[in-house]
């Protein structure tokens, strides 16, 4: 059962928020959805799933990216959930990186973690499945995200290219297995054996992906993030795709950092590039 949190008109259409009782995730958790102009159950709409990064929920997106205009234009729905689980009894630490607000989109196999954090199959199978019942789409998807998110939503589409006809990414963590916030969230959530982890890495993944399954892929990082080299390590996956002649298109913007002024100036780009492949 959907609880209507908020309904705001916003570029001819409606931004919703909704919470709901998660099975995946054994909590109440929130989604937002924005629905263009004209949305029926005569005129349905591809998808965009949009995941989040560290510290943010489903609001800094909807808020901040400044993506209803143009995806009103194209006729884009635009799914954002939460980043993690939440509330008194789900297991958290005092740390911006780890727990609430961090959940990195893995489905946890450690205690505590591995009742709540099971963020993998909530947005691959649980929130898509609420979607399609309740609101007026069709089967396309396509996957998106910043950062943690952006770590989320290009392992989650190589690991189901089969589910999404697109996938993009802002100042993504591309290999989570070598950068001190993959590897802290992974040993907790995951356990020390490091073999398990690489289902989780997007560098991993592509070393091991067939050309049968290659799915388009836009990123986009700003030479100025200063996570780039610590963290993100776009050059990893630059290398990686390179040797696979993997289909990802990567854009170095200079002067730009990690923040959603980042994501605000390229957004429209973004959403035009999911259109060519929802539409096709």
């Amino acid at each position: 059962m959907l609880d209507n949190i908020s309904s705001t008109k916003v570029s001819g259409g409606w931004h919703k928020q909704y919470s709901h009782q998660a099975s995946s995730t054994h909590c109440a958790m929130r989604f937002a959805i924005f629905l263009p102009p004209d949305t029926n159950e005569n005129n349905k709409v591809p998808v965009l799933y949009w995941l989040s990064g560290l510290t943010c929920n489903d609001e800094n997106f909807m808020q901040k990216a400044g993506a209803f205009k143009k995806a009103a234009e194209l006729g884009i729905a635009i799914v954002a959930p939460d980043t993690s689980p939440r509330g008194d009894n789900v297991p958290d630490q005092d740390s911006y990186d780890f727990g609430q607000g961090a959940g990195f989109y893995v489905n946890a196999t450690q205690a505590p973690y591995n009742t709540h954090y099971n963020m993998y199959d909530y947005v691959v199978n649980e929130l898509p499945a609420i979607i399609s019942e309740h609101f007026p789409v069709n089967d396309k998807k396509a996957i998106a995200g910043h950062s943690m998110g952006g770590h989320g939503a290009l392992m989650i589409a190589l690991r189901n290219p089969k589910n999404y006809v697109s996938a993009s990414a802002f100042s993504p963590i591309v290999n989570p297995i070598n950068c001190p916030w993959g590897e802290k969230a992974f040993s907790h959530y995951l356990g020390d054996d490091k073999n398990t982890w690489a289902q989780y890495d997007s560098c991993e993944l592509i070393k091991h992906a067939s050309s049968a399954h290659y799915i388009p892929i836009r990123v986009d990082q700003g030479e100025a993030d200063n996570f780039l080299t610590e963290q993100l390590k776009t050059e990893n996956l630059f290398n990686v795709a390179s040797q696979k002649n993997y289909p990802i298109e990567i854009n170095i913007h200079p002067g730009y950092d990690h923040s959603y002024f980042f994501i605000s100036s390229f957004i429209d780009q973004h959403l035009q590039f999911h259109h060519q492949h929802l539409s096709a």
